[in-house]
């Protein structure tokens, strides 16, 4: 059996009331991702689930954190708040697709959150889950090992 990794982390890391508190005072607000990266061993990063963002802005991100830090995304709402889960398929590949590899050994898991108020209906729950794909080639990703 191989152990598992259990990592502390926060959901985001621009939150004002953290600024003073978490954050020490007068920090740049540039710099609150380098700071929380050497507190904590992941951010959950919610922006991925209002907007797609750029290929730049994860290879930013990534850059600013200890080799052993994590990010995990929260997939686009596109992707999960439907009514037919199984049409889904485009906006997965968008999703896979807008950059993410350039987080390289710093991606962790990809988080799918569904509506509370979405019906489990097992058909289509299934038929979304045959949408993910079990591996996504990544030339960037290729010398991460």
């Amino acid at each position: 059996m191989s152990a598992g990794i259990i990592r502390t982390g926060i959901g985001g890391w621009t939150f004002e009331p953290w600024e003073g508190t978490f954050y020490p005072e007068k920090l740049a607000r540039k710099r609150q991702l380098e700071y929380a990266s050497r507190q904590l061993a992941a951010i959950e990063v919610n922006g991925t689930y209002y907007s797609s963002q750029k290929p730049e802005t994860f290879a930013k991100w990534a850059s600013e954190v200890p080799e052993w830090f994590i990010f995990s995304l929260k997939a686009s709402r596109f992707c999960t708040n439907r009514k037919v889960l199984a049409e889904a398929g485009p906006s997965i590949e968008k999703f896979l697709h807008q950059g993410i590899e350039e987080l390289g050994s710093h991606l962790g898991p990809i988080l799918w959150q569904f509506m509370a108020t979405k019906k489990f209906e097992p058909e289509d729950f299934e038929a979304f889950l045959t949408l993910l794909p079990k591996n996504v080639e990544w030339p960037s990703l290729a010398a991460c090992g």
